[in-house]
């Protein structure tokens, strides 16, 4: 069966364009875009017609870094594949690429299968999936080659985290030698992990256990040293680079150094880095450990470098690495000793509004908001045009805000499934209305309409991103 859908009256904004068109879709797809109220666009029929007037029409968002069901730090994340894709649906974000972990002597193919078995039939909205390599050897080197043949383009190492994720420096060049010929893209961790675990345990023999510390042992310049090296051995290897979570200025300028020599060198940020600092990690009754992550909130003036860096294009990419915990129950295992909080912070569902505050604050612009949020995430890792855009051909994720209604972001109100807000009581300007996942309604005028298992795998072609 044949469906239509018109959305009237709208103003569409991509990445590259601004314009008061018609959107019409046809079985799931972008089918055309005319000019409101030219005869072209009056004489489209369709079964359902929904009003835009006066609303932005936007891609749906592409969020690049989630992580539902992680195992970590002897609990796991909140948020399931169920709870976790609705509540991207109820931010405007319409594909997640989460992460599957490898665990120390197993194999990429399990670590992959047990995450394809825990989403499929479980999402609301599309996804794909990134592979953390934590075991560097001679076949995970051979798998690399295969997933990436079936859609898996992308691999995270960790310098940070010894013991559980941590590649050493040779690992790390293998890994990246072998992406360099099969065309995949290595995602890095950048903290020198080593270094931080001896600042660690001398910050624990003094009696410095809130979670405060948890920001002050995860120097800056430790996550600088990391980025600049992994920007060497990527140059080494000959492969492309993309540093995840980018929190530090000094890292900024790894990455803008490495940009200015040509080399094919990405960063990303996330949102608790460019709203939240080291301010929030030291509320005091335990409540900074609401905001223990890694890398780790930096002080205040952090915060216009990364935004300078969205403006240059030095950072690419907004994405969330949301990675929910209670706080009851789960960061407060870290009760008298930071180093037991479980790291990550909610945000799959802040994202596009927080960034559409910083297009109200005059930070971006409305393109650049659609930009970092949806095109390129879909280009870096490979669904572009299918996703990230507006345009004939594309899939029908679309999402319907209105930029003047007003909102004030809190745990009571949010549809991640975890006990508190990174943003409580932030007021926003702003607000999803109606989202389409492939032209089915899964947001309707603010009311979930979707289901389980509408979301489907989806698989990546390479980094479409590369100078």
């Amino acid at each position: 069966m044949s469906s239509r859908t018109v959305i009237r009256g709208g103003l569409v904004i991509t990445a590259s364009d601004e314009m008061h068109a018609d959107v019409l879709i046809e079985d799931g797809r972008i089918a055309a875009l005319a000019a409101s109220g030219t005869p072209a666009a009056e004489a489209w029929t369709a079964d359902q017609t929904i009003d835009a007037t006066g609303k932005y029409v936007i891609p749906g968002g592409v969020d690049a870094h989630t992580h539902m069901e992680l195992p970590f730090g002897g609990t796991f994340a909140s948020d399931t594949f169920e709870t976790g894709t609705r509540a991207a649906a109820w931010g405007g974000t319409t594909t997640i690429v989460d992460f599957a972990v490898q665990s120390v002597g197993h194999s990429l193919r399990e670590g992959l299968d047990a995450w394809h078995a825990k989403a499929e039939g479980n999402c609301a909205i599309d996804y794909g999936f990134h592979m953390i390599v934590s075991d560097v050897n001679q076949e995970t080197l051979k798998e690399m080659d295969l997933l990436v043949e079936e859609g898996v383009t992308s691999f995270k190492q960790f310098m940070a985290y010894p013991g559980v994720f941590y590649s050493d420096d040779g690992q790390i060049l293998r890994a990246m030698q072998r992406s360099a010929e099969n065309g995949g893209l290595i995602m890095m961790h950048a903290e020198n992990g080593i270094a931080i675990d001896v600042l660690v345990e001398q910050a624990l023999a003094r009696g410095e256990t809130d979670p405060r510390y948890h920001g002050e042992v995860r120097k800056a310049l430790l996550e600088a040293e990391a980025t600049h090296r992994a920007i060497r051995l990527a140059q080494v290897a000959g492969a492309p680079l993309y540093v995840v979570h980018v929190s530090a200025m000094e890292a900024v300028a790894e990455l803008a150094k490495a940009r200015d020599e040509g080399l094919n060198v990405f960063g990303e940020t996330c949102p608790q880095y460019l709203f939240l600092s080291t301010d929030n990690l030291a509320e005091p009754d335990f409540e900074g450990a609401k905001y223990v992550c890694s890398t780790p909130l930096r002080p205040k003036e952090h915060q216009a470098h990364l935004w300078k860096g969205l403006r240059t294009n030095d950072l690419q990419v907004v994405s969330t690495d949301h990675c929910p915990f209670c706080f009851v129950g789960q960061k407060e295992l870290g009760r008298g000793d930071f180093s037991k909080i479980p790291n990550g912070l909610p945000g799959v569902e802040n994202r596009m509004d927080l960034l559409h505050q910083a297009v109200v604050e005059g930070r971006i612009s409305r393109r650049r908001w659609i930009e970092i949020a949806c095109a390129t995430p879909a280009r870096m890792f490979g669904m572009y045009p299918k996703k990230g855009t507006i345009a004939p051909g594309a899939d029908a994720d679309v999402v319907i805000y209105d930029p003047q209604a007003e909102q004030v972001m809190s745990a009571v109100t949010h549809h991640m499934n975890v006990d508190y807000s990174a943003y409580e009581g932030k007021q926003t300007v702003g607000r999803v209305e109606t989202v389409l996942s492939r032209g089915e309604l899964v947001i309707t005028e603010r009311e979930y309409t979707g289901r389980a298992g509408h979301g489907v795998y989806t698989p990546r072609s390479t980094c479409q991103y590369l100078n």
